[in-house]
Order: C-alpha cells, then structure tokens, then sequence
C-alpha cells in the first residue's frame, strides 16, 4: 500500500515540474532553446520589433519627394521634410548626385525659354521703336530710348537691335538729339552693342563713329565714358576705324581728356591715343599741337595706377621717334619721370620706359647731363649685385643716335657694381 502510495506522488511531483518549467517545449522535441523570463524582457528591451512593413511604405512615399527635392526644390511645401537614406555621411545617395545636373539642366531649360521669349519681344517692338525714336517730340524720344536701353540689357533681345541697320541708325540720330538724358540712354545702347562684332559693325555702318566723337565734348561723365569705351572697342575691332575717327577729328577731341582725372577713364582715352598715333605721323603731330606730351608727362608723374602708367608709357614710346615730338616731351620732364617708373615691379612699364628713354636720349643731351642719362639705363638694365659676365648695355644702342656718348662709355659696370663677397 505504502509502495502504491509513493508511486502516485511521485507522478504528482513530475506533473507539477513539468507544467512549473516546461509547459510548452521542454526543447527536446523541437531543438529550442531554453529562455528565462528575465533574459526574454531584457531582449525585447534592447531589440524593440517594428513594422518593417509601415517603414517600406513610407520609403516609398518619400522616395518621390526626395527626387523632386533635388530637381524641383522651390516646389517643397515649408516645413516638410524627407526621410533621411543617406548610410554613410561621406558618400553621396544617388538622387543627392542628381540634383547638381539637373539643377543645371533645369536653368539651361529655363533660360532657353526666356531667350525666345526676349527674341519675339525685341522683334515685335523695333519697328514701333524705330519709329518713336524718329518723332519730333523729345519727350517720346527720351520714352523710346529708355525702352531701347533696357532691351540690350538681354543677350537675345540685344542680337535682334543689332541685325536691324533701322534700328541702330535711329539710335545715332538720337544720340545727338541734344537731351543729355536721351543721349546717356542712346550712348549706353551703342555701348552695349559695341561688345559684339556684329555690332561693331552696325555702328560703323550707320555712321556712329563721328556722332560718337562729338560725344567726347559732352558735359555729363556717363556720356564721356560710354563714347570713349564705344570708340575704345571700334579701334580695336572694327576695320576701317582708325581713318574713321581721325577724319571726324577724333584726336583733337580726344587730347583734351587728358585732363580728366578717372585713372580708368584715363587708361582708355590714352590706349585710344596709342592706337590712332602708331604708324601715323600725322596723329603724332595732333597730339603734340595740342598739348598731348605735357599731359602725358603729367600723368607718368602723378598717378600710381599700373594700366593707366603701362599705356601711357606706350603713347609716349610712339611719340618718342617723333622728332617734333621728343624735345616738347624731354622739356615737359619726361625723361625724369620716366625714370622714376625704372624701379617699379612692373616689367611692361619697365619696358616701355627703357624703350622711350632710349628714343628720346638724343634729343636730350641739352637739358639732361650725358652722365645722368646712362646711370639711369645703368641702374635699371642691372641687378644690385655685380656678376663678372655683366653685358656692357642692357639694350641694343643705334650707332647713329648713341655715337656722340660713346667715348663717355668707357668705365666697366662691373665697377659700379662689385663682385659679392
């Protein structure tokens, strides 16, 4: 009885094991591991489970507005904001790759459309203008030209007033309508076309290059700079220019703007002197009858701005092999503030000074000492330091010019400037 008795509770015991530690799986059948409670909740604790299904959906969602953020971003709504896919910071997602392109790509768009548009704007409203810009009364006038100047303000609408003889001879009549505020508009237009050959060529055609020159007496500045940069780029591009603007007495308006006291202003006005002066003897003689090497000898001595000394320089290099011109130059003091300008950083000026001085050393034996003259070259053809291969001259002398110094010339450089220690 008592062996019965053992045997029921024993069974008792396991049954309550069993359901106390292994009430599903004891992991026998099944492989699974067994979990205590407490590592479970520590696992779910640190792995919290999502619905990977929520966050695809709202990848997808986004994925469209991200591709218009990099194409489109004026269209984003303030505030709204994308998920972020970026894994690495130092590598870009692909639509971050595309937004730079398309951006461009975008603005190519943009602008073509609004090229076309200024084209069929600008053809529609020359022949009107043109006809505005030929009407008595000065206020429709200065209305017409107003509008004219903002339409080269355009690239496309600038190319169809250039392809129109109409259009840019209208603008030269009105250049010198007599209104200061119609002739600022209509020079800022000339101006403006004066950038392209085309242009240039309209201008030329339709005789703007003496209107231009009657310009230079104008007394607003806007005007003065727009005529002389207009006239500045006609030298340079346009064939046929130069004879242009000396027969409409450009030099004799030109000369007196030395006067002026813009540097920059003043950098264009003398390249124009270059330009109309080189090879031509007759230039060389306007400027000189009116007063150009003493203007020009001032502004060597006065100003500190390198284009405006370089092209100076370069006036007064061509001056130079002019023989009315050079004793007028040496009595202005150009010798000595040529000199001045031997020890600048600029090798150009540098240059275009030695060149002058060596022109001008002939004409300048009575006012400057034969001594004097050759420390000048001396000092700037060599270094501070003396080499024992030292060349006699820096430049090139001409027998016929030199051969009254000649005899002076017979101390060795390397003299003047000893071997260093």
């Amino acid at each position: 009885m008592s062996m019965q008795m053992s045997d029921s509770d024993g069974a008792v015991k396991v049954a309550e094991w069993q359901h106390t530690y292994y009430s599903s799986d004891s992991g026998i059948q099944s492989g699974a591991t067994t979990v205590r409670e407490e590592d479970e909740t520590e696992s779910s604790k640190k792995f919290p489970t999502e619905n990977t299904t929520d966050l695809d959906g709202q990848y997808s969602l986004t994925r469209a507005q991200r591709v218009r953020a990099a194409m489109f971003p004026e269209t984003l709504v303030e505030g709204e904001s994308t998920l972020p896919t970026q894994a690495d910071p130092d590598q870009q997602t692909n639509v971050q790759r595309l937004a730079e392109p398309s951006q461009l790509l975008k603005t190519a768009i943009v602008h073509l459309i609004n090229y076309q548009d200024d084209a069929e704007l600008a053809t529609r409203a020359v022949p009107e203008l043109t006809k505005l810009l030929a009407d008595e009364d000065q206020v429709v006038v200065n209305k017409a030209a107003l509008i004219v100047n903002q339409l080269t303000r355009k690239e496309a609408s600038r190319r169809v007033l250039m392809q129109s003889p109409q259009m840019v001879a209208a603008v030269v009549r009105a250049l010198q309508a007599g209104d200061l505020e119609t002739s600022r508009c209509a020079a800022s237009v000339l101006h403006s076309l004066s950038h392209q050959r085309e242009g240039l060529l309209a201008i030329f055609k339709s005789g703007g290059i003496p209107a231009l020159v009657r310009m230079l007496s104008s007394p607003m500045e806007s005007v003065l700079f727009y005529s002389i940069t207009t006239l500045h780029n006609l030298l340079l591009h346009q064939e046929g220019a130069k004879m242009a603007v000396r027969l409409a007495d450009g030099l004799q308006r030109m000369v007196p703007l030395l006067k002026k006291t813009n540097p920059k202003f003043l950098a264009i006005t003398t390249d124009c002197l270059q330009l109309l002066s080189y090879g031509n003897q007759e230039s060389k003689l306007i400027i000189l009858a009116n007063g150009g090497p003493e203007s020009l000898v001032f502004i060597m001595r006065n100003y500190n701005y390198e284009k405006l000394l370089w092209t100076t320089s370069r006036v007064l290099k061509v001056l130079s092999v002019c023989p009315s011109n050079k004793p007028a130059i040496v009595d202005a003091g150009g010798m000595q503030a040529l000199g001045q300008h031997l020890t600048g950083s600029s090798q150009r000026l540098v240059q275009n000074c030695l060149w002058t001085l060596r022109n001008l050393s002939d004409a300048a034996t009575k006012q400057v000492s034969r001594r004097n003259l050759y420390c000048v070259h001396l000092d700037a053809a060599y270094p501070p330091y003396g080499y024992p291969d030292l060349p006699m001259d820096g430049l090139p002398l001409d027998p016929e010019i030199h051969e009254q110094f000649m005899p002076e010339m017979t101390f060795d450089p390397r003299q003047v400037y000893p071997e260093p220690l």
